[in-house]
């Protein structure tokens, strides 16, 4: 296990770089616990993959250094860095039997056998590969294959760091919520350093102790799944989480008056005192937006009603703002003439997309 710390990380795919749009991996700088379980989670193409191949050593960084327990391994080869790495697809040695392949990398740390047996035996279980131990893996489902890869990667105690590159890909959808709980019960009991890269929220917030959340090659937050949630500090943050996303609408600031389309709405909780320049939005969460009778409710149109299951998305206008509301599954049908009102501590200022905080 060990601290991993990213010095003024960037990467390039281009040759000779001369413009900052060049760079698929922008400058960071982080620091990730010994033990911690961590996601990158991210659209297609926005640098989670670069990164994590950049600490398993695939990658050789444009600038900056990887640092292991204080020990620069930038230019350390993959082999000599002690991670175990587990891709989006099955790499499996096809003419092995389920049970060689996992103990495939325990003999080539001369692991006793009867040591071997016991973990693999254990793996096996978890991953409800037992039935299929003597099995030659060529003759198995892509899901299965995959699962023999993960496995191969938890088999290990003495890893510094198991890295997981969206490996529930092909995964039986029914299997992948029991795999992300074994996942983070096995992390629970070894404290292996951990980081999973994933484009699917629901995989990165049940997984991970913190998020970090990227957009086109940067890292826009990096915090805890609870506080991606409740207080997103970038606005691709707050559209990104959640389903349906963050209500993210133009607005004014007045004072302790917040202006939507001409209408003033009292909110004297945030009064940022943004740049005259900036680009000011409104964000608030859908299940944050009631309806109401009070007189100074705005006035919306139903555009649609989505039944969700276990509750419904009412699809509101707003003059021309488009608005995101959440009913519970047994709510009465919406008057004729519906209202809403926002949860004013649940409300957020953004400044050209980022978080503004009382008194800025």
């Amino acid at each position: 296990m060990a601290r991993i710390d990213l010095k003024n990380i960037s990467h390039s795919y281009v040759a000779a770089p001369n413009t900052e749009n060049n760079f698929a991996l922008k400058t960071l700088n982080m620091s990730w616990q010994d033990g911690g379980a961590y996601a990158l989670l991210g659209p297609s193409g926005c640098g989670k993959t670069t990164l994590l191949n950049i600490i398993s050593g695939l990658l050789h960084p444009t600038h900056g250094a990887v640092l292991f327990d204080g020990d620069d391994i930038t230019n350390r080869p993959p082999e000599k860095r002690n991670i175990a790495q587990v891709f989006q697809f099955p790499v499996v040695y096809d003419t092995m039997t389920v049970f060689q392949n996992l103990a495939f990398p325990l003999r080539n740390r001369n692991v006793p056998g009867k040591e071997i047996k016991q973990r693999v035996n254990r793996i096996a279980e978890m991953l409800e590969l037992t039935e299929s131990l003597p099995r030659r893996a060529r003759d198995l489902s892509a899901d299965a294959k995959q699962k023999i890869s993960l496995g191969r990667g938890l088999v290990r105690t003495d890893v510094a760091a198991i890295l997981f590159d969206e490996p529930l890909t092909v995964i039986d959808p029914q299997l992948k919520w029991s795999l992300r709980s074994q996942l983070k019960h096995l992390h629970a009991e070894f404290r292996h350093t951990m980081i999973y890269v994933t484009h699917d929220q629901t995989e990165a917030l049940t997984f991970a102790d913190q998020v970090i959340v990227m957009s086109e090659g940067e890292v826009v937050q990096a915090s805890s799944p609870q506080a991606l949630y409740e207080r997103p500090v970038h606005t691709f943050v707050g559209r990104f989480i959640g389903s349906p996303g963050m209500n993210i609408l133009p607005c004014e600031i007045d004072g302790a008056f917040l202006i939507l389309a001409d209408h003033r709405i009292p909110m004297d909780h945030i009064e940022p005192a943004a740049p005259e320049t900036a680009r000011l939005e409104f964000g608030v969460r859908p299940e944050f937006v009631h309806f109401s009778d009070e007189d100074d409710a705005l006035p919306v149109s139903v555009s649609a009603i989505e039944d969700a299951g276990r509750y419904k998305i009412a699809r509101l206008l707003f003059k021309e703002l488009p608005i995101a509301a959440i009913l519970p599954e047994d709510a009465p049908p919406l008057s004729a003439t519906p209202k809403i009102k926002f949860d004013p501590e649940n409300s957020h200022i953004y400044a050209d997309g980022y978080l503004m905080e009382k008194g800025e």
